[in-house]
Formats: C-alpha cells, structure tokens, sequence
C-alpha cells in the first residue's frame, strides 16, 4: 500500500533575481559624482563627456551637471559608419 497519495512533480518553480537594469537618470535630470546614470549589459549606450564606465559596464558621472542623451557617428574597425548613444553630464 502507498503511504501517500500520488503526486506530480513540481517543474519550472525557480526564477532568478532580478538585476534592475536600466537608466536611473533622464534627459535633463541632474547628477553628482558618482551617480549611476545607466545599468547594462555590454556598452550599448556609450560614456561622453564626464561619464565613466565601470566593470559592468555601468555608466557613472564624475561631475556636478545635467545628464543630456546623444547620438554620435561612430565609424567602425571595418570602415562603416553606425550611429551610436552616447550619455554626457554637462
């Protein structure tokens, strides 16, 4: 005799944390140093003028400003021009 009743098994129940990528400052908000301004993942928007990147990637002021959101003509190792975000406290 079973001693219990039968039961499925339990699949797809674990999930990760959540990593709270994003942009944490906005056109026009204002920084001070050390501020995150954006979390990503790989340098999809890159850092202008007063901005530094860290380890992972995130963007951080290293001045008093206002944060202003850019696009940039980037040319590439292969010679093609692509437009590129770029983040910079003014």
């Amino acid at each position: 005799m079973a001693s219990t009743k039968a039961g499925g098994s339990a699949k797809n129940l674990n999930d990760s944390n959540p990593k709270y990528l994003g942009v944490k400052l906005a056109d026009g908000d204002a920084a001070r140093p050390g501020m995150v301004i954006v979390r990503q993942r790989g340098t999809k928007i890159e850092a202008g003028k007063n901005v530094r990147v860290g380890r992972d990637h995130t963007l951080f002021s290293i001045a008093t400003g206002t944060v202003a959101f850019r696009t940039r003509r980037k040319t590439s190792f292969t010679g093609r021009v692509m437009a590129k975000k770029v983040v910079e406290v003014l």
